[in-house]
């Protein structure tokens, strides 16, 4: 139990003995505009993840320039899906407020949203830019749970994404949580029991580490994957699975009537993961060594050679605009030495005349 009584921005874990420690939203703020820590930690997320995805890419079979045209359209079409998906199951207050929709530095970005986001826009570009499919998500799959084991670093500083009430010494609680707590107490079903005098799971936390796990079990297996596609499945199957149980924990969930949407979804795409899994796994063993992997095929080859040489062209056309033209100037003890050896040659031409 805990009485503490804590302002909005001080965060307390009191079974770890620590109180009061001030956890500010607010990064730092320019031309007094304030930047959030939220969107701060995202963004480094995502550059890590892009980072990591573009050192990846040609194990794949992919050319880095085509997929860095994959990722970048990819942030673009998650960025608004994680923005849609929130507003849609918020429409009752954003229906009331139009222009709060587009602001987005203090949170309100749901993680579904961003996935289904991503990957439409990426499937897109995909097309686009001549990049296959598969094993461009399998990529991707790693870089989403970097992404998201950052990323949800970014609720921390927001006091957000908790659930309810425990003992466990890691449990939390703050200023923020106490007021959500107290203001909304008996609301829903979800919520009954749930105290502002005692700590709080930090759901975050949970889901963070989930996603560091997902991670390396992902990258493992990447080094020995059967088939492409594997990765992306193994990702939704195992985030899925996770998501279904941490966020069964949570008081904040996104709802639709009785029913935590993200849960659902994830239990159901988990559920369809898994037997894909095991139904393409199969059907893979049985082609044995038949089947073959994008990156090992002469399109793939063919694809990145044409990149790569196209890369060697554009910089030697850049190297020759930038050095200086070439003066084909004489030093000035050749040139009189030119002068002497020509001497003869003209004083004997003009005897023969």
């Amino acid at each position: 139990m805990t009485s503490l009584n804590l302002s909005p921005d001080q965060l307390s874990f009191p079974g770890l003995g620590i109180n009061a420690i001030n956890v500010s939203s607010t990064a730092f703020t320019i031309f007094g505009i304030s930047i959030a820590w939220y969107g701060v930690i995202i963004a480094c997320g995502m550059m890590l993840a892009i980072a990591f995805g573009l050192s990846q890419v040609k194990k794949f079979g992919i050319s880095p320039d085509r997929a860095t045209d994959v990722i970048l359209v990819g942030i673009i079409g998650g960025i608004i899906g994680a923005r849609a998906y929130y507003v849609l199951m918020n429409l009752d207050y954003y229906s009331k407020d139009w222009k709060s929709i587009f602001m987005t530095r203090n949170g309100g970005l749901a993680i579904y949203g961003g996935i289904i986001g991503a990957l439409l826009a990426g499937l897109i570009a995909c097309r686009i830019r001549k990049v296959k499919v598969l094993p461009m998500f399998d990529v991707a799959a790693m870089g989403f749970f970097i992404g998201q084991s950052i990323g949800r670093w970014g609720n921390f500083f927001n006091h957000e994404a908790f659930g309810t009430n425990t003992d466990l010494p890691w449990g939390m609680t703050s200023g923020r949580i106490q007021s959500w707590i107290t203001e909304n107490a008996g609301t829903s079903k979800i919520l009954e029991g749930l105290t502002p005098e005692r700590a709080v799971h930090p759901c975050f936390l949970y889901e963070s580490i989930w996603c560091l796990l997902g991670f390396i079990i992902l990258f493992l297996v990447s080094r020995k994957r059967k088939y492409d596609g594997q990765l992306l499945l193994l990702y939704i199957f195992w985030y899925g699975l996770g998501r279904t149980f941490i966020e069964g924990l949570r008081t904040d969930s996104l709802m639709l009537g009785n029913i935590r949407i993200s849960q659902a979804l994830a239990c159901i795409s988990s559920i369809i993961a898994l037997i894909l899994l095991f139904a393409i796994g199969s059907k893979v063993k049985r082609m044995g060594e038949d089947y073959v992997f994008y990156k090992d095929t002469e399109e793939s080859k063919a694809l990145i050679a044409a990149d790569e040489a196209a890369a060697k062209a554009k910089d030697s056309a850049k190297e020759s605009e930038n050095s200086p033209a070439e003066e084909s100037t004489i030093p000035l003890e050749d040139e009189e030495a030119t002068k002497e050896e020509s001497a003869p040659e003209e004083s004997e031409k003009q005897s023969e005349a």
